[in-house]
């Protein structure tokens, strides 16, 4: 009866022998995380929609929601009529340009009604039938209209000159009523919750119906297609590892099996920190490790926050 006892414990010591080999058959150990990003309202507002569920799969820039826009879509209207008004208040000077444009041709008209005079008076004078006296009227006559011509051409100037003044000195508030209006209109495109990224929704913090802020969170997301084990290593292991070595990472599946996964070192730290309390390392003894990163693409069964180990050596 003692020799069976002694059997029976030499098996049993030799089983928990061989399931500490087990255990320790790997190099690094760790938990599985995927970049999380947290999508906030960009504007206040009640949130009239917002058509995502967790777990729900979102593209990127795809529009999952909406915060009532009502509030700033009255401002920019109010804006808008505003600079419709300046409009409204600005001079047309071509009224006032077609009266002395008008009066104008009627003066070239004389002009030249006086320059066929005068070459008949000339005519005349040479044949001695007109005197001097009648041309230099006529002459006096064609000086004074071609003055009032260029009076008339002044006032034009002037005119134009004074109207372009006034309307400048209206239409110069327009300017910063346009920006005012583009600013409004970047509000109002806040308004619509645009997805950052294509992702799994983890966490949704909101629900259509309730009143958001700037800055509020709504939800989580993270693409879990590919994620990434963060493990950690000793001293001893960092000049086993380089940025970009092929790896073999292992998650558990089902008793005393696991499923094995390519993974890539994407990053290694260079400081070192206290071993956190839920991690195993080769080197139990060991007090100080390093983290690092390793990309897997998610086959589906990887999940935020699962334990994974990891062979250096595939």
């Amino acid at each position: 009866m003692e020799r069976k006892l002694l059997i029976f414990h030499l098996i049993a010591v030799t089983f928990i022998v061989a399931c500490n080999r087990h255990g320790n058959a790997f190099d690094a150990s760790g938990t599985f995380e995927a970049d999380e990003v947290v999508v906030s309202a960009s504007t206040s507002g009640k949130i009239l929609s917002l058509t995502i569920d967790e777990g729900s799969v979102v593209a990127k820039d795809s529009v999952v929601g909406v915060v009532d826009p009502t509030d700033i879509s009255l401002q920019k209207q109010q804006v808008e009529a505003s600079i419709h008004a300046l409009n409204e208040k600005t001079s047309n000077v071509t009224p006032q340009v077609k009266l002395l444009e008008d009066q104008l041709g009627v003066q070239q008209t004389q002009l030249n009604d006086l320059l066929l005079e005068k070459t008949r008076v000339e005519n005349l004078l040479k044949e001695d039938a007109a005197t001097r006296k009648q041309l230099d009227d006529i002459n006096f006559q064609i000086e004074s209209v071609k003055k009032q011509m260029n009076v008339t051409r002044q006032q034009i100037e002037v005119q134009k000159s004074n109207v372009a003044t006034q309307n400048r000195s209206i239409l110069s508030e327009s300017k910063p009523l346009g920006k005012k209006a583009e600013q409004l209109q970047e509000m109002l495109n806040r308004t619509n919750i645009t997805n950052p990224v294509t992702g799994t929704v983890i966490t949704k913090y909101a629900e259509m119906g309730e009143i958001a802020s700037n800055g509020k969170p709504l939800y989580k997301i993270a693409d879990l297609s590919s994620m990434t084990l963060r493990a950690y290593v000793t001293g001893a292991q960092l000049p086993q590892i380089k940025l970009g070595q092929q790896v073999t990472v292992m998650i558990d599946s089902g008793q005393n099996h696991y499923k094995r996964l390519p993974g890539t070192i994407t990053w290694v730290s260079d400081k070192a920190e206290f071993t956190p309390k839920n991690i195993q390392t080769k080197d139990e003894r060991a007090n100080l490790v390093y983290a690092t990163k390793i990309k897997v693409k998610n086959d589906g069964y990887l999940k935020i926050g699962m334990y994974g180990e990891v062979k250096f050596v595939p």
